[in-house]
């Protein structure tokens, strides 16, 4: 038998709920969170991810790594991984995903943020910003005019001793990956054999930069930013670098693109779709470009670089596709072949 409970109480007990109600359904939901496999600069994920949370409560839980490392953590995962976005410094391991199968359509309009030719052509991942491939060099040890007109110019003798490169570095892969793909890969290896015989090998473009800058060594092939941020760091009065841009299309002056995906296995499609939009936001890509932190290029039009770059539409890379420039496994292949790695 049901317990007989006292009008007076029971209207007191329908108060209480009925003064309740609006408090609860004011309560705000748990906060959504989603998990970002970065391979970006993790000062500059940080602070994006930090805005992100304050615009629009999502939070995001970040796992850094190298390039290549967390595109094969990725594959290995397959339909099981925990990622629901991918942020990489280049196209190749995006590339890989995507031949894979692994990664969702992005959002229409995310797409047509940036122009078409810096995401994938399937439509599964966006560009977000570019670098430029350039020569560091120190005037002190060669003048710029000294300077070779190609890439390729550095596997020869006279460059001996003067250059110097970070093969492991995951930056180099697309460098190798465009010889290869406006040369072909006997002129590509020939190539990196003759970088095997004449540079000094770093680490890191970091290294590389560093070096050049000190006068280590006469030059080095970097991408762009790791000179702006040496510069903005020292200061430019104690800044003995310079940069050398290629010029003619030539493969030396390639442009890399840093892009993001959602992983089809996502179980937070939404939100991390979300996630993309804000970075190719032209809110978000100018406060990249006006920082101190990231010099890279903004990839929505419009946008205007970090004064500390060459004006984007003044480069001079060579006509290369995102497709073309491949997944880094013949790359790396080559790069292993020639001894480098």
């Amino acid at each position: 038998m049901a317990a007989f409970i006292p009008r007076r109480a029971l209207f007191r007990r329908l108060a209480l709920i009925a003064f309740l109600m609006p408090v609860l359904a004011a309560a705000p939901a748990r906060a959504e969170t989603i998990t970002l496999y970065s391979a970006q600069h993790e000062q500059l994920v940080d602070q994006l991810t930090k805005e992100f949370t304050k615009e629009s409560g999502i939070r995001v839980r970040v796992r850094s790594g190298e390039a290549p490392e967390i595109a094969n953590q990725i594959a290995k995962e397959g339909a099981r991984s925990p990622a629901d976005v991918y942020f990489t410094e280049n196209s190749p391991e995006l590339t890989l995903l995507d031949e894979k199968g692994l990664l969702a359509p992005v959002d229409r309009a995310t797409l047509a943020a940036v122009p078409a030719k810096y995401s994938a052509a399937s439509g599964n991942w966006v560009g977000v910003l570019a670098r430029e491939n350039v020569l560091a060099f120190n005037p002190k040890l060669i003048a710029e005019d000294a300077l070779p007109h190609s890439l390729l110019d550095l596997a020869k003798p006279e460059w001996k001793g003067k250059i110097a490169i970070a093969p492991s570095d995951a930056d180099f892969l697309p460098l190798v990956a465009a010889v290869a793909a406006l040369h072909g890969e006997q002129a590509a290896l020939a190539w990196l054999k003759g970088l095997q015989e004449n540079a000094q090998i770093f680490d890191d473009d970091e290294g590389v930069v560093a070096a050049v800058d000190r006068g280590t060594v006469a030059a080095g092939v970097i991408n762009n930013y790791y000179w702006a941020r040496l510069r903005t760091e020292q200061g430019e009065a104690k800044t003995t670098s310079r940069i050398h841009h290629f010029a003619g299309g030539d493969v030396g002056g390639l442009i890399n693109v840093s892009g993001a995906a959602v992983l089809k296995s996502s179980k937070h499609q939404a939100a991390a779709q979300r996630f993309l939009a804000f970075l190719v936001s032209p809110k978000v890509q100018t406060a990249i470009a006006q920082g101190d932190v990231d010099f890279e290029y903004p990839l929505a039009p419009g946008v205007a670089p970090n004064p500390l770059l060459k004006p984007f539409d003044a480069l001079q890379p060579p006509a290369l596709s995102m497709n073309q420039l491949g997944d880094d496994q013949a790359a790396a292949r080559l790069l292993r072949q020639a001894g480098l790695i």
